[in-house]
């Protein structure tokens, strides 16, 4: 009850002072802005977004600190009222982020996919609106972006126009059209204020930031601000704009839940530049995967920064089962599709589609008609909304890759050196590998097949929680010292895990068996091209021999814990 006192009079000055440093810093930088009337509405929309997000927080907090005071810690009482104000409080964040907007909705996206971290009431909540029901441009602010960036309405460009849009994410939305020539084709069209929220969302992060850390010492996240800033010349933005990238560090009755920042490319010619070299990417180092991996063809013509004409792709949602399913495709097969694909990209291209959740991936029978060996559809996955890429120079992909391979085959010395030249230090680096695998220290190196596998029940999200609260610290030092790429890695490894889990219903020693191998490769290949003589090479390859050997036996041990399984139920 003292630190809510506590907080709630820091506030209150907070407040007082952001309000009299803030008046005088905004009439002087709108007197002479480039662009008065943007700047303008920056200001005026930093207070407001602050002020919301302040009060969302407190009430949180003082919900939390009231209603469970008194009652016994681990009383069927006190689970029953936590529960109740989980879900009262999950409601309240998903309103701040729909009237925020913007990037907002991102930290809900993310919030969607932390099951095992997250309690379930915050998670449902977050899955059923964030995905699919995001703010939506009315279709006279669509005509306003069209008519600024190609001159025309839509009408007047395409054969048809649905003015209803398919669908409405966090930075845009996309309506289904026809062109001129008759192809069906999805376009998406920035939202209007998209520019305004970015910088007011910047602002208002750097003032909380650099806040936090003068009333609380050890909370350190300065370095946040430096890495936006860094950011900031990808913008195609005016100069009085700046382009924003989310960190979010949440913390809700006693756990610590996600540190996640991602660069959000509002130049949408980027993103069907990103989409073509994905695909490239597997044409040239993936070839094996290149008829199963697709994005929609982008039509450049009818393309801006703030417009994107693509090819209609009519597939299943990835964790739409029923839909996948009735396709003629086992949901199992999807799961291990994603799982290569992300694996491929993350270890051997070096070039990370960092956005991999549900409303971002679809399915559809390969083209081709390919089936498996019991006539099941083959499936080939589209990757949709291609903004949010991330480059692994050679070192960071070779050692991640080895830090993954390490983890799947309980080799404790190599994760602990991995982890520590990715920046874990001797300290963290049994954390870092609990936070890669969500799993703590003693299963991480249990020899077990399935070490890494998480059953999915309350005892497991229970435990994921304790020991995300307890070691609350240490996860705050640990983050401020891995690369800005890896920690774009763990949100991309979050969003992915909440894929297969609802595919698979669980999690699945086959997925991270792949991880393994495709992981193990990478290393394989990186020593291939830097060995020094035929020795080294005879090496390498006999390396390359022994790795598959215990790919194999695990494989083996695999088939055996199924077919057990099997016969005890």
């Amino acid at each position: 009850m003292a630190t809510t006192r506590s907080l709630w009079r820091s506030g209150r000055k907070l407040g007082l002072l952001a309000t009299s440093l803030g008046i005088g810093a905004a009439v002087g930088t709108i007197a002479t802005s480039d662009d008065p009337q943007t700047t303008l509405k920056i200001f005026t929309n930093v207070p407001l977004r602050l002020v919301r997000d302040s009060l969302t927080a407190a009430t949180i907090a003082l919900d939390y600190e009231y209603s469970l005071w008194g009652l016994v810690e681990g009383s069927v009482e006190r689970e029953k009222v936590k529960r109740q104000v989980h879900t009262r409080c999950a409601t309240r964040l998903q309103d701040l982020c729909f009237r925020n907007g913007g990037i907002y909705i991102k930290l809900g996206q993310h919030i969607a996919q932390l099951e095992y971290l997250v309690p379930a009431e915050y998670v449902h909540t977050m899955r059923a609106t964030m995905l699919n029901k995001c703010p939506v441009s009315s279709y006279e602010q669509v005509c306003q972006v069209f008519k600024k960036e190609l001159g025309l309405k839509p009408d007047e460009i395409f054969l048809e126009f649905d003015p209803v849009p398919l669908a409405s994410a966090s930075l845009a939305q996309v309506h289904a059209a026809r062109t001129r020539y008759g192809d069906k084709v999805a376009v998406k069209v920035q939202h209007t204020h998209m520019t305004d929220t970015a910088a007011a969302d910047y602002a208002t992060v750097e003032f909380i930031v650099n806040t936090l850390h003068r009333l609380f010492p050890s909370f350190d996240y300065r370095w946040l601000i430096d890495e936006m800033r860094e950011s900031l010349p990808k913008a195609s933005m005016p100069n009085d704009i700046k382009f924003s990238m989310l960190f979010i560090y949440l913390t809700i009755s006693g756990y610590l839940g996600s540190c996640f920042s991602a660069l959000f490319e509002l130049d949408f010619l980027v993103e069907a530049k990103n989409s073509e070299k994905c695909l490239e990417n597997f044409r040239r180092l993936s070839p094996h995967l290149s008829d199963y991996v697709y994005a929609p063809r982008v039509y450049w013509n009818l393309s801006t920064s703030k417009l994107l004409t693509m090819e209609f792709i009519d597939a299943a949602e990835i964790t739409d089962v029923k839909k996948i399913q009735r396709l003629g495709i086992q949901p199992r097969e999807v799961a291990k599709l994603v799982t290569k694909a992300f694996a491929e990209m993350t270890f051997k291209h070096g070039f990370v589609h960092c956005d991999p959740h549900a409303a971002n991936m679809l399915v559809r029978p390969l083209p081709d008609g390919k089936r498996s060996i019991i006539g099941k559809r083959k499936p080939q996955l589209i990757l949709l909304d291609h903004g949010l890429y991330k480059e692994l120079d050679f070192p960071t992909r070779i050692n991640y890759a080895a830090l993954w391979k390490a983890l799947v085959f309980a080799d404790a010395n190599a994760i602990k050196q991995n982890s520590m030249k990715l920046g874990a230090g001797e300290d963290l680096y049994a954390l870092f590998a609990g936070i890669l695998t969500m799993r703590p220290w003693n299963r991480v190196i249990d020899p077990a097949a399935d070490h890494l596998v998480i059953k999915g029940n309350d005892s497991d999200r229970s435990e994921l929680q304790m020991y995300a609260s307890q070691y609350f610290p240490q996860i705050s030092e640990l983050l401020r010292r891995l690369p800005r790429v890896i920690l774009l890695m763990l949100k991309t490894n979050d969003c992915l895990r909440a894929v297969t889990n609802c595919l698979l219903q669980g999690s699945s020693v086959e997925t991270f068996l792949i991880t393994g191998r495709i992981s193990s490769e990478a290393v394989i290949e990186a020593k291939m091209s830097q060995k020094k003589s035929f020795l080294s090479g005879f090496s390498i390859w006999l390396e390359g021999i022994v790795l598959e050997v215990r790919l194999f036996s695990m494989q083996i041990a695999l088939w055996l814990l199924s077919f057990t399984k099997l016969l005890s139920g």
